[in-house]
């Protein structure tokens, strides 16, 4: 025994300490592998469990002031805004939209064309499109052709229109209508 009463261990005196020393790390590797299964189910539950993150709700859209395709889109998207609550149809902004992106020339065949159908002209309906898009058609003369898909329904009940819109050179609309120009 050295001074205070411990034995002084050697190298043989290990192997007489090893069966605490197995027996400790044994416990230690239970409670490590207890715990790690225990820190796991949470990780495996959110592994299965539908993943909830802020990149599914986010949309993105971008535009450039004066670009034709962003200038039909805004006016497109502005327009069913205007018409489309039910509960308080904004008609003052629809005519006002139409006075700001239409030329006058169309714009008075456009009423002619409304009284003659009875339907709204821009949209080529007598309802509001649920979505629509706006793709580049292309140069046509001195204008510029872009093709609105208004998608009115839902559902199995879908209904595709596809209208050509042409832009003058000036950004604003001088045609809408149901065939190219091209």
């Amino acid at each position: 025994m050295n001074q205070k009463g411990k034995t002084h261990m050697n190298r043989k005196s290990l192997g007489r300490r090893r069966p605490d020393r197995r027996a400790a790390v044994a416990v230690g590797l239970a409670l490590a592998v207890g715990l790690g299964v225990a820190a796991q189910v949470p990780t495996q539950a959110a592994v299965h469990a539908p993943a909830r993150t802020s990149t599914a709700a986010v949309q993105t859209v971008s535009g450039t002031p004066g670009h034709v395709v962003t200038r039909v889109a805004d006016f497109y998207g502005a327009y069913i805004d205007a018409k489309g609550d039910y509960t308080d149809p904004d008609a003052t902004l629809a005519t006002a939209l139409r006075s700001h992106y239409l030329t006058p020339d169309f714009a008075e065949r456009l009423a002619a064309w409304e009284e003659e159908n009875g339907a709204d002209g821009v949209l080529r309906a007598q309802n509001v499109p649920a979505r629509w898009t706006v793709t580049d058609n292309g140069a046509v003369g001195h204008a510029h052709e872009l093709v609105v898909t208004l998608t009115f329904g839902s559902g199995t009940t879908k209904q595709k229109t596809k209208l050509f819109v042409l832009v003058e050179r000036y950004n604003h609309i001088s045609d809408i209508g149901t065939t190219s120009a091209r």
